[in-house]
């Protein structure tokens, strides 16, 4: 009964905050980064996996799995966003548990722009100068974990993004549950809300100018600052399933399906399978599709709907409870030659 009314409560939760969105108001959020996953593991399924991740790696899609931690996991990230752009993310993650059914969590993601030439309207070849944006966001999570069966989980994140002269701030909430069930707890479900927080504005001396006195009786200049335009956070809902096909003892295939519900861009579907041996290696892939795509190819999703990704890991114990892990991803693009995540996994 408790599981129940918990599912319940989340459901009208999330329902309500999607049916408050507006198709009309689709690109105007800000603070996309919010969407980027860092995480090799989850991305080698186009980030589709709500309903069977875990660890550190549900911190940035449904954090109730980061109550699926034995004891300590920390998780190290590098992802070559859209090759050719020279935008790369790093990230950082830990996860501890606390007690018998807690985990808390931290997470630290930033982005790497590289430096970009300073340009004005007299020297638009570039000024010989150069200058590096500064896009992170910190997250503190909990999860907890009800019976085995079902785990919900809560994050908050602050935002940051600046440059020398002008920066925004924000604070973003996520929440997720995840239900286990069948007779080998092979059927899982999931449900995650994410980037649910404050608007956010710009400001700083890079927003001022001087100007003459619009007066005009005496000449002279003035400061003046420019109103900057207040954006909201890129709101997202996540529904999805999973089903583990136990082949042997040693082999698993899951099937995996996901519905994604975007307040600031067109909703996707998408589906995966990952097969595994002996939980040591894995491969995995995936296919997500935008709808009410066109053929307009400036007017689709700079990614292609495929993913892949593979999976190494090694126990360093018995019981397999201590583990060193390699995950590698890789999403095409369309243009620019894909985006590749790799992501190092301490287990202890």
């Amino acid at each position: 009964m408790k599981r129940s009314i918990i599912i319940i409560l989340f459901l009208v939760f999330c329902m309500g905050s999607t049916y408050a969105g507006n198709p009309d108001r689709q690109g105007e959020a800000g603070a996309y980064e919010l969407l980027l996953n860092p995480w090799a593991r989850s991305a080698g399924l186009h980030t589709m996996s709500t309903s069977m991740i875990s660890g550190v790696e549900s911190m940035r899609l449904n954090v109730a799995g980061l109550a699926r931690i034995n004891k300590t996991e920390v998780l190290i990230g590098h992802t070559r966003y859209l090759v050719g752009t020279g935008v790369n993310m790093n990230a950082i993650g830990l996860g501890q548990r606390v007690g018998t059914n807690g985990v808390f969590g931290l997470s630290l993601m930033a982005m790497d722009f590289g430096d970009i030439a300073v340009t004005t309207t007299d020297q638009p070849e570039g000024t010989g100068s150069t200058f590096s944006p500064s896009f992170f966001n910190l997250g503190l999570s909990y999860a907890h974990i009800f019976e085995n069966k079902v785990s919900v989980g809560l994050t908050i994140r602050a935002v940051s993004e600046s440059t020398s002269d002008l920066s925004a701030q924000g604070v973003a909430l996520d929440a997720g549950v995840q239900y286990v069930t069948g007779e080998n707890d092979n059927f899982k479900f999931g449900i995650s809300l994410r980037n649910v927080g404050t608007p956010m504005k710009f400001g700083g001396e890079g927003l001022s100018f001087r100007a003459t006195n619009p007066d005009g009786t005496i000449n002279y200049d003035l400061s003046y600052d420019h109103r900057a335009a207040v954006f909201e956070l890129p709101s997202v809902l996540n529904i999805g399933a999973s089903y583990d096909i136990n082949v042997n003892v040693k082999n698993r295939i899951t099937v995996v399906g996901n519905f994604t519900s975007n307040s600031f861009s067109r909703d996707a579907i998408g589906g995966g399978l990952e097969y595994s041996f002996n939980d040591v290696f894995m491969l995995r892939g995936g296919y997500k599709y935008d709808l009410g795509s066109s053929s307009d190819a400036v007017d689709n999703n700079v990614y292609t709907g495929v993913s892949a990704g593979v999976s190494m890991e090694v126990p360093f114990t018995e019981d397999g409870s201590t583990r060193f892990g390699v995950d590698y991803a890789y999403r095409a693009t369309n243009p620019w030659n894909g985006t590749h995540n790799l992501t190092i996994r301490f287990t202890l």
